[in-house]
């Protein structure tokens, strides 16, 4: 009984931990309107690998598999929609002028 508390403890813990991974990225992206630095090939193979998951567990009818992977594939996705909107960096490229070059 204790060990099925402790396998699903860390079960728990790992799910949020991949849930909760995407939403620096996606606040960081949305405060500074720029994904120039995100991974667009990345993401898109994360965003498949989610939706695979997600399909595995309705195909073993695991709940928590897919609940976690639907969070995750939803925070994933929207990071990759965000790529698109913000392609570019709005802020001065490094050593324009005002700048010191060294």
């Amino acid at each position: 009984m204790a060990s099925q508390i402790v396998i699903n403890a860390v079960g728990v813990a790992a799910a949020a931990c991949s849930m909760a991974s995407f939403i620096p990225q996606a606040v960081k992206i949305v405060r500074e309107h720029d994904a120039s630095s995100i991974s667009t090939r990345m993401y898109a193979v994360t965003v498949i690998g989610f939706a695979l998951w997600s399909t595995y567990g309705a195909l073993l009818q695991s709940w928590p598999l897919i609940g976690s992977n639907l969070v995750s594939l939803s925070l994933a996705s929207l990071i990759l929609v965000l790529k698109f909107r913000y392609p570019k960096s709005s802020a001065a490229p490094k050593g324009a002028a005002g700048s010191a070059v060294l």
